[in-house]
């Protein structure tokens, strides 16, 4: 049975599982979610510039299956500008969840940055939508080098907020010790401690450590 890009045969399962990866589990397919869930509305060259190393006609074939599939939609923007963009649908935006449980189980593995060149400049309101629960009441401030992201409540906002509840300050290294080892004291918490304790009491059950890779 050939898929809905019609490039790579289905699972042929009826399982949810098997059928999840017939939707999303092409190689690209949940980085275009994932750039979706970051600024909601994409045109296609926006899509393939954020993408680097994904050919026209892979993401082309991508976009094509996660629309077949609903969980991205095509649509016009209205005058002046009438462009078309990429958006996620509501069945797609569920895999925000989805993201957020995979994101800190792949980030064990993956360890902390190690250059200035892991990050792209803007990286902290991004990380912070994918590692953070969609839902929340805090609001946190992250100065974390020379980025600045907040959270409030259940948004993430680009920059600081005012009368934030705690001020979280160190670099990326730390940041990763708080979000992905859950350790407060990696960083500096200026304000209510409390609150950023109780944000990473939020996160997902904290897994084991990954195994060394073989023959490392």
């Amino acid at each position: 049975m050939v898929t809905l890009c019609g490039m790579a045969k289905s699972y042929d399962q009826y399982c949810p599982v098997a059928h999840a990866l017939d939707l999303v589990g092409e190689r690209w397919s949940l980085l275009i979610v994932r750039e979706l869930l970051e600024d909601g509305q994409l045109r296609y060259s926006d899509l393939h510039a954020r993408l680097e190393g994904c050919g026209t006609n892979i993401l082309a074939a991508r976009l094509r299956a996660l629309e077949k599939g609903g969980i991205v939609r095509r649509r016009q923007l209205d005058p002046p500008a009438a462009s078309w963009v990429y958006e996620l649908t509501e069945y797609g935006v569920g895999l925000r969840d989805v993201l957020h449980v995979l994101a800190h189980w792949g980030a064990r593995s993956l360890g902390p940055p190690t250059s200035v060149g892991d990050l792209e400049p803007g990286w902290l309101p991004g990380a912070l939508r994918i590692a953070l629960p969609a839902a929340g009441c805090a609001r946190i401030e992250f100065r974390i080098g020379d980025e600045i992201a907040s959270v409030a409540g259940d948004a993430i906002v680009d920059g600081a907020i005012e009368d934030p509840d705690a001020i979280v300050v160190g670099d990326a290294p730390s940041f990763y010790c708080l979000l992905v080892e859950r350790d407060a004291d990696a960083v500096s918490i200026q304000g209510d401690v409390d609150a950023v304790r109780a944000l990473l009491a939020a996160l997902p059950s904290t897994p084991v450590a990954a195994p060394a890779a073989a023959g490392g």
